[in-house]
């Protein structure tokens, strides 16, 4: 069976330079099993790249590509990008290429 990003990756294709990015989750236990409250839980600006848009449109009409790619782990900004709901208990958010900080080597 799939896995439901890869349902909502098929559901849900980005257009232009938008890129679907499901954010990291944050850490709400430490490795001594402290529960951190939510309101002290620093924000989450890492994410993996679920969709990919075919890229922006240069002054010819062909595609740009796009640098990142499925799967990608990127950088994020604190704040920005569209949030998407689409599987219950599922949060998704939709940045344009140009907005995501960098691009996370493993």
């Amino acid at each position: 069976m799939a896995t439901p990003v890869a349902i909502v990756a098929k559901r849900l294709i980005p257009l232009f330079d938008r890129v679907l990015i499901q954010r990291a989750e944050a850490i709400t236990k430490t490795r001594g099993g402290i529960v951190i409250p939510e309101k002290a839980q620093a924000k989450v600006l890492r994410g993996t790249v679920v969709a990919v848009g075919p890229g922006a449109r240069n002054e010819k009409g062909e595609h740009v590509p796009l640098s990142v790619k499925v799967g990608d782990q990127v950088l994020l900004p604190e704040y920005g990008g569209a949030k998407v709901e689409l599987e219950e208990n599922s949060e998704f958010h939709l940045f344009r290429e140009s907005d995501i900080l960098a691009k996370i080597e493993s």
